[in-house]
């Protein structure tokens, strides 16, 4: 029996909810996220097939689904945004990405859209430039964060000032089946340190994310798959690790570009 989502945050009037158990079968766990204000929302990386329905379904208790007002896309993987095309049917949502990726999200929707529904995925996307953007939500304001090269070339994190709430993508990632804080940050890098390693970069890189996540007001760091970090504590634990963490490009080296015998 599925489980209600994890409640981050509710004032009353705001509200952030994860759905952390709805991939079944050969995908790895991943979050989903629906941001809530007044009578506007906003969902956060809402994946692909394996989601779409059971997701949809979960959205359909708690708001009018053809009202969504936006879809939030991190980068395009196919666990962020694979689905596009039943969300663009199903719902008036506006597509919030990179710029880098919104000429090419048309690739993932068919031509159905267009000829048989009049749906232009072109319009539907708000293309975000490289320094990121602010936005409203009903009567708060949410901000586009940019994290370019962790891992995508053109990749955004959402922020969420009024709840301090940093939804990270895929930094912070941990490969485990359950999204419960973490509690123990030592023996919690393990499940961390080998996807960091092939996905993100460099450590250059990390180091200047951190050094931006420092000067915002967060106290809690949720990534798409896994656990997220909570308190001022762990967001600094996770910090100092992530900053001096060596990856991608720093650990390469000629006998990784051979030609294979």
């Amino acid at each position: 029996m599925r489980r209600d989502p994890i409640v981050l945050f509710d004032n009353g009037t705001h509200q952030c909810l994860m759905f952390d158990d709805l991939v079944t079968g050969d995908g790895i766990q991943s979050n989903q996220f629906l941001i809530t204000d007044g009578d506007q929302s906003l969902l956060l990386d809402p994946g692909g097939d394996l989601t779409y329905t059971p997701l949809s379904l979960e959205l359909s208790k708690r708001i009018n689904l053809k009202d969504l007002t936006y879809i939030f896309a991190s980068h395009q993987d196919p666990d962020i945004i694979a689905a596009l095309d039943k969300w663009l049917l199903h719902t008036k949502a506006k597509v919030i990405t990179s710029k880098l990726w919104a000429r090419f999200l048309p690739h993932l929707t068919a031509g159905y859209l267009t000829v048989n529904h009049g749906i232009s995925t072109s319009e539907r996307v708000v293309a975000v430039p490289d320094e990121g953007v602010t936005f409203t939500l009903g009567s708060s304001r949410l901000k586009a964060i940019p994290a370019h090269f962790l891992h995508s070339v053109g990749n955004f994190q959402l922020y969420d000032p009024l709840s301090k709430i940093l939804f990270s993508g895929d930094m912070g990632a941990s490969l485990l089946d359950d999204a419960q804080p973490v509690t123990n940050f030592t023996e919690h890098i393990p499940s961390m340190a080998g996807f960091h390693r092939r996905y993100m970069v460099s450590k250059k890189v990390m180091h200047l994310w951190a050094n931006m996540v420092r000067q915002m007001d967060v106290e809690m760091i949720v990534p798409q798959h896994g656990r997220p970090f909570k308190g001022k504590e762990m967001v600094n634990d996770f910090l100092n690790w992530v900053e001096s963490f060596e990856c991608g490009i720093d650990l390469l080296q000629q006998h990784n570009y051979r030609e294979p015998k």
